[in-house]
């Protein structure tokens, strides 16, 4: 069975339509999805309705973004606006636009997932599995990946957060997988990544894939928003950076 992995779409609609008639394509039966679905992106009301009412096949987690949407309180803007204030003013922004309805739907999303496909015990998690917003980045020591699996039985370890795909192959025979991110990639390049992974009786192969879309129109939609800084994230998507590890 092929399945699609998809992480952090971050409200960009245009990124997302590509990435699903890309897995489509390729014969993806079903679609595990780590979270990270609206905030600070071009359209976060209609990638949660698509979610919400078009995608009976996806198994969903709750990212840190989903969550801070979710549970916003004005000491939580404050906290960020000194370090963070592009991103405090894009959660503002989204606060204040996404319907309740949509709300209600991100906060009642699970923060971990265990299922098992075709033999494989696999492990949703947004960050890591001790923490929803601890950053799996490639080129760790395989020990600091180890720590963050203490206690984990499961084959398969998914997750994203950080925006840069990566993967693992732990001494505890566990492999660790960062599919990156869909909606804002930091790798350098205006194409939204995922993971494809093959699953046959107890194995599985994965394939990294990165998406050509129309990312000039997702960075003129965020910019109509016109919170402070959507310039700002209007340029990351046209212009991604690559995030330092």
């Amino acid at each position: 069975m092929k399945v699609a992995v998809i992480s952090d779409i971050h409200g960009n609609w245009q990124a997302l339509e590509s990435v699903m008639a890309d897995y489509q394509l390729q014969g993806c039966e079903r679609v595990l999805c780590l979270g990270d679905l609206a905030m600070a992106g071009p359209q976060p009301n209609e990638v949660i309705d698509y979610i919400m009412n078009k995608c009976e096949n996806w198994t969903i987690i709750q990212g840190n973004t989903d969550k801070m949407i979710a549970e916003f309180n004005l000491k939580m803007y404050d906290r960020m606006i000194k370090d963070f204030p592009v991103m405090a003013n894009a959660l503002l922004d989204d606060v204040d636009i996404i319907d309740k309805d949509k709300k209600e739907f991100l906060a009642g999303l699970p923060e971990r997932k265990e299922l098992m496909i075709e033999g494989v015990g696999i492990l949703m998690v947004h960050g890591s599995p001790r923490k929803i917003n601890e950053d799996i980045l490639p080129n760790m020591p395989i020990s600091q990946v180890q720590e963050m699996l203490d206690g984990e039985t499961s084959d398969l370890i998914l997750c994203g957060h950080t925006h840069i795909p990566c993967g693992y192959q732990t001494l505890s025979k566990q492999t660790v997988v960062n599919v990156g991110s869909v909606g804002r990639p930091m790798t350098g390049i205006p194409k939204a990544n995922y993971a494809i992974f093959d699953f046959n009786n107890g194995s599985f192969t994965v394939e990294h894939r990165e998406v050509e879309y129309d990312y000039n129109l997702a960075a003129q939609l965020i910019r109509a928003r016109k919170f402070e800084g959507a310039d700002n994230l209007a340029d990351q998507i046209t212009n991604p950076v690559v995030r330092h590890l």
